[in-house]
């Protein structure tokens, strides 16, 4: 295990170098002039600025520069936001955003894994067929129909749930469901394809034949074999999660990354810009390696390997 760990952290230091090289390269090729455009500054201000975000340089000695910092754990000051550190105004937004996807996915899964489940037990009757409609339907609709259909159906009938902010417990529902929704109908029909698989093999029969009880044939032999495609799945939907929650936190006016992400393209930010998408890049090959490691352990066959 601990080698399948090195090998996957080499990997993803690999997978974050290529991206830091194309975030890079790609917002300096984005139009116009992030210090001037939108602004009106005296030109020896525009000039000290750009010395000081190094942008009177060539843009390979740029990279250099980043890199250079970036191996400091600089990710530099904000173009729009007067210079201010990125990584001060990531410290203060991203647990935000954490926290919306955690609560995303234990709602997935909460809801996911017993309607996969269920289904499978039920193959071909009236709840396997509805159970996967609903989970197409969670598939088909995006977050921004389901936000704020919630909004005008639910928070404004309600006394305790509201349609923005982020000031207590309750305020986390219904961006919570609106963003859970669709990867709880993803992990529903993965889930009934991987319990099917399992529940169709001979030691499953074997199980039954030897008088064990439905439940514990279920819970003891077929769940660990049935939920390896729903694990697998699980660590790039967590990160996906976090990092598409930006549309979920406008309809919410949640005070997350997603507004920061959104001015800094307006603004042509590039710090901004290539502090979050480096963050969602560690935090994809963190959820992957957590993914493999579940993996290994549930499945004899690749610890042995």
């Amino acid at each position: 295990m601990f080698s399948t760990i090195l090998s996957r952290l080499g990997q993803g230091l690999i997978i974050l170098l290529c991206l830091i090289t194309l975030t890079f390269f790609l917002v300096r090729m984005m139009p116009g002039d992030p210090l001037t455009d939108d602004r009106v500054l005296p030109p020896h201000i525009v000039e000290k600025n750009r010395a000081y975000f190094h942008l009177d340089e060539p843009v390979p000695i740029q990279y250099i520069y980043y890199l250079k910092n970036l191996s400091q754990g600089d990710l530099g000051g904000s173009m729009s936001k007067n210079g201010r550190p990125v990584i001060d105004i990531i410290r203060h937004a991203f647990p935000v955003s954490l926290t919306l996807g955690v609560a995303a996915m234990i709602i997935a899964l909460g809801i996911g894994i017993p309607a996969g489940v269920i289904s499978a037990l039920k193959k071909n009757s009236l709840i396997d067929y509805s159970t996967m409609a609903a989970a197409m339907l969670g598939i088909s609709i995006p977050s921004f129909v389901i936000g704020p259909l919630l909004a005008m159906g639910i928070a404004s009938h309600s006394v305790t749930l509201k349609v923005a902010g982020w000031g207590d417990p309750f305020d986390w529902i219904l961006p919570s469901i609106t963003l859970g929704l669709a990867t709880a109908a993803y992990i529903a029909r993965i889930t009934r394809g991987g319990m099917l698989e399992v529940l169709n093999q001979d030691y499953i029969r074997t199980a039954h034949a030897k008088g064990l009880s439905p439940s514990r044939v279920v819970i003891k032999h077929a769940l660990r074999g049935g939920l390896i495609p729903a694990v697998a799945y699980v660590g790039p939907a967590f990160a996906m999660l976090v990092s598409g929650s930006f549309i979920v936190e406008t309809i919410f006016q949640v005070p997350g990354l997603g507004q920061h992400f959104i001015n800094a393209t307006t603004a042509r930010d590039h710090t901004m810009l290539q502090g979050v998408v480096l963050l969602f890049g560690i935090l994809i090959v963190i959820a992957n390696l957590m993914a493999d490691l579940a993996l290994i352990l549930l499945n004899p066959r690749l610890r042995k390997s």
